[in-house]
């Protein structure tokens, strides 16, 4: 079995944290959440094709490191 990874600054119990958030979270809540990153200026949303998606994240990670 192979161990987990988690992103640098993260644990299982973060990631259960989190996990936990979004599934409590009300219907209104997360369409809050949807509409205030949406009018976030210093980010865009955009549909990527599926099979970009792993190349985007590359490119986002590489800026982010």
């Amino acid at each position: 079995m192979k161990n987990n990874e988690f992103p640098p600054g993260w644990d299982e119990n973060r990631v259960r944290e989190v996990l936990d958030d979004y599934t409590t979270q009300s219907e209104e809540e997360a369409v809050a959440e949807d509409e205030a990153a949406s009018e976030d200026s210093s980010q865009t949303l955009m549909e990527v094709p599926n099979d970009l998606v792993p190349e985007v994240r590359e490119l986002i990670a590489r800026r982010a490191s």
